[in-house]
């Protein structure tokens, strides 16, 4: 069998590893492409650069706020739509296929449907809203770039959720919903004493696999507001980009990565420890 696998673990460790080691190894080195006469060992210097840099602790803080954010939305409106969509209604089964059909859709063209056809002030959907309702159209990407860029990402991700969280509530048995409703529970008393606490572990997954997600979002925020204005919306993941594309640093985009995938690595484990502890209970 070990010959059979074999080739196959090793080229999954090579695919795996070869970058990470020569990210980590590039993270060392002074290699700025404007200036390729300027090489050599850098030691920590972009690491201390980096963490030096306000716009690293921004980025970090804007991810964080990112991740936080699509979470709470796609977690809440994911576990209410799944409980809306257990309920027997006409057109039920055409009705999940259009909730679901978003996440399907790719993050660049996600991104371009809320840009050009959705939120534009002008031409867009909600401008048109604004100015039938008597009201000033609101650029959301200049005024609102944060919020503008978690309402895409959380419209991707929520049909994510609801697929989980439906598939959590079809497997409830109903006869506790019964005889909690004999015994006088109403809707909300049966939502939360029965069927919350049954979501906990698909709530739990969804959590760990959105999260692991939405540290690396990217094409929202290039197609979009690309990182601005300012750095309003600048993650890790778009600086990192910006020092390796836009600013030509290899040394100091490649220190980004590595504490990038550090950051990410603490996160999961962290989140796989506690969804472990819940699935074992």
């Amino acid at each position: 069998m070990l010959p059979l696998v074999s080739p196959s673990v090793v080229l999954l460790l090579i695919w795996s590893i070869v970058p990470l080691v020569m990210t980590l190894w590039f993270s060392f080195q002074r290699y700025n492409l404007l200036d390729p006469t300027v090489t050599g060992f850098a030691g920590i210097d972009n690491y201390d650069f980096l963490v030096t840099d306000p716009d690293f602790w921004t980025s970090l803080v804007n991810t964080l706020v990112l991740v936080g954010s699509v979470l709470a939305i796609t977690v809440v409106g994911g576990t209410l739509l799944a409980v809306l969509y257990d309920q027997p209604f006409l057109g039920k089964g055409i009705a999940r296929v259009l909730a679901i059909s978003p996440f399907f859709v790719m993050p660049t063209v996600s991104a371009l449907i809320w840009k050009n056809l959705m939120l534009h002030p002008i031409y867009g959907i909600a401008g048109i809203l604004w100015h039938a309702a008597g009201l000033q159209p609101v650029d959301w990407f200049a005024n609102y770039p944060m919020w503008s860029v978690i309402i895409i990402v959380s419209w991707e991700w929520l049909p994510f959720a609801l697929l989980i969280l439906l598939t959590a509530v079809q497997s409830l048995d109903h006869s506790q919903i019964e005889a909690a409703r004999l015994d006088g529970a109403n809707a909300i008393q049966q939502f939360f004493y029965i069927t919350l606490p049954h979501l906990g572990r698909a709530i739990s997954v969804v959590i760990m696999i959105e999260t692991i997600f939405l540290l690396s979002i990217f094409a929202e925020i290039f197609v979009t507001t690309a990182g601005g204005p300012g750095n309003a919306t600048t993650n890790l993941a778009f600086l990192i980009y910006s020092r390796a594309l836009l600013q030509f640093d290899v040394g100091g985009a490649s220190a980004g990565g590595v504490v990038a995938i550090i950051l990410a690595n603490i996160v999961a484990f962290f989140l796989v420890r506690a969804i472990g502890k819940r699935l074992d209970i």
